[in-house]
């Protein structure tokens, strides 16, 4: 049962007397948000477009253990449905368009706000659960590790 707890990652310990830095929340996510690891912000967080370093190169940060899963996809379409049917109301408030020209402006400038805020969205979301300790249980960890102590 306790192999299925969560892992608690915490940085090297400076030298004895030495305060130990903390990373606020908002600077985790606003980090994990331009692409920089949430820990120390110099270390690259992603390996490529959405896929997640395994550990930061700076700071050895285990960033590849926070699983985000489908909660930056859905933090994204959260956040674009709000803009695109604002956008929607008010045009069809002040104009009278057809749909297909309606759809000829919110299908493209809907997946453009997709493709352009999942990356930071996702960022933001490791950022945070990282600050949260939010990591994988050990058993999943090692699930995929092969063990060969014969």
């Amino acid at each position: 049962m306790p192999d299925s707890l969560p892992i608690r990652w915490q940085p090297e310990r400076p030298e004895p007397g030495d305060k130990v830095p903390t990373v606020p929340a908002i600077a985790a996510m606003l980090r994990g948000a331009r692409g920089l690891c949430p820990n120390c912000g110099k270390g690259r967080l992603f390996a490529g477009w959405l896929r997640v370093r395994p550990f930061c190169a700076c700071c050895h940060a285990p960033v590849g253990e926070i699983r985000a899963d489908d909660a930056p996809p859905y933090f994204t379409v959260f956040i674009v449905a709000h803009v695109v049917i604002a956008g929607q109301v008010a045009l069809e408030r002040f104009a009278l368009l057809s749909v297909a020209t309606e759809m000829a402006i919110f299908l493209p400038g809907t997946l453009a706000l997709v493709v352009i805020l999942i990356r930071p969205v996702k960022g933001a979301t490791v950022g945070l659960m990282m600050k949260l300790g939010m990591m994988k249980p050990h058993a999943e960890s090692r699930a995929g590790e092969n063990h060969s102590d014969d």
